[in-house]
């Protein structure tokens, strides 16, 4: 239960901070209207509050993160942006996946 609770708020906390960069990017890359900065920087901000409640140390979290983040990157390209991922792409998110495992559900001593 302990490892889903883990996985589901890095999820959140990767999508949070993608929607964050993604609203003014579409202002300034697609000439999107610049109300868009508003939900980008709520996003920003729940992110940040996100961030706190994971339950280790904050280089751990941004490392294991990191994992996660290059994931919902990926489907995010599939469901946003709707290009479908290459090969290369799911395995790279693989790769980092298993990172982020390895760092975040290590043995605790």
């Amino acid at each position: 239960m302990r490892v889903m609770k883990t996985f589901a708020l890095y999820v959140v906390t990767a999508i949070a901070e993608i929607a964050g960069c993604y609203f003014p990017y579409r202002w300034l890359k697609t000439g999107g209207s610049p109300w868009l900065v508003v939900p980008g920087a709520l996003s920003l901000a729940l992110f940040a509050w996100l961030l706190t409640l994971h339950d280790t140390a904050a280089g751990r979290i941004y490392a294991a993160y990191g994992g996660v983040y290059i994931g919902v990157a990926i489907v995010w390209l599939w469901a946003v942006d709707r290009i479908r991922p290459t090969a290369w792409d799911l395995a790279g998110a693989a790769i980092a996946l298993i990172g982020m495992g390895v760092i975040a559900f290590q043995p605790h001593v």
